[in-house]
């Protein structure tokens, strides 16, 4: 626990333990929210290869995942985190632009 507060930069462990529960709230919550957006797509299981519906179904989890995380991350009082965590993660997979701020 102690690696991860000197990596994050967290100073208890209320802090740590609040980190955990929000990762682990936003992955269920995105999932389940998933849900009726691949119903509103017309995505089913039962009339797509599940070849094709899981990738999909992933696919639609990520982006609303993403968008939630820091608003969980809020509830939790770890905004300041999530946000610095979102703003590195989407960073390294080439959409950093979306945080650069304007001179």
């Amino acid at each position: 626990m102690e690696k991860l507060k000197q990596r994050w930069g967290i100073e208890n462990n209320w802090s740590v333990i609040a980190i955990f529960i929000a990762f682990a709230i936003n992955g269920s919550f995105a999932a389940w929210v998933a849900k009726p957006v691949c119903n509103f797509l017309g995505l089913y299981p039962e009339s797509l290869s599940g070849w094709i519906y899981w990738p999909l179904r992933i696919l639609i989890i990520f982006p609303i995942y993403q968008v939630t995380l820091p608003i969980v991350g809020w509830l939790f009082g770890q905004f300041k985190f999530f946000w610095a965590f979102e703003k590195k993660f989407l960073s390294r997979i080439g959409l950093g632009f979306l945080f650069k701020e304007k001179s």
